[in-house]
């Protein structure tokens, strides 16, 4: 993957699998540095299954025997001086349960790859799972870009599904109004 973005989705779609209602995306650029979280209350991985995700041939899917997905992170993420910290809490643990993963780049550095289109990415979790609560902010020097979900099912009610094409298109021109105000 040649863009942060799809690592985002990548990560949020792990978060979808893993039973997640509400999942928060944060990207915080300050300075020279780019942080992106992405926080869900999904079941949770245990201690063994944290300590595994370093290793490319450990996946939970079923479809594929190899997870590349942390360890090219990883890799991206120190190569500019950063790095990534997964932290998870299993539901047998009882209510607050969930995987946070928090990945930092230095983005002055040769090797940082591009952000991507976010709004594409935003939209892309929206329309493959309405349902959910995502929580999307992208705070800069020069602003800050959010979205939430739960609160957009609140004014549209509930009979009214965040998938529909208007719906998703209007989605993606409220956070392009958004972006364009921080330039």
């Amino acid at each position: 993957m040649d863009e942060l973005s799809l690592y985002v989705l990548d990560i949020t779609m792990n978060s979808v699998r893993a039973g997640a209602t509400h999942i928060v995306i944060e990207l915080t650029e300050q300075d020279e540095w780019l942080t992106f979280c992405v926080s869900d209350n999904g079941c949770g991985m245990t201690q063994e299954q944290l300590e595994k995700l370093s290793n490319p041939f450990f996946t939970t899917r079923k479809t594929r025997k190899v997870g590349l997905g942390i360890p090219f992170l990883t890799m991206l993420a120190e190569m500019t001086g950063g790095g990534v910290e997964v932290t998870s809490v299993h539901e047998s643990a009882g209510e607050d349960h969930g995987t946070t993963t928090r990945a930092t780049f230095g983005k002055n550095h040769i090797d940082f790859i591009p952000l991507g289109d976010m709004v594409e990415t935003v939209k892309t979790l929206i329309q493959g799972s309405p349902e959910i609560d995502f929580d999307y902010s992208h705070k800069t020097d020069g602003g800050e870009v959010t979205l939430s979900t739960k609160e957009l099912r609140e004014v549209l009610g509930e009979d009214i599904s965040l998938g529909e094409p208007e719906i998703l298109s209007w989605i993606g021109s409220y956070l392009q109004e958004q972006y364009e105000g921080l330039q």
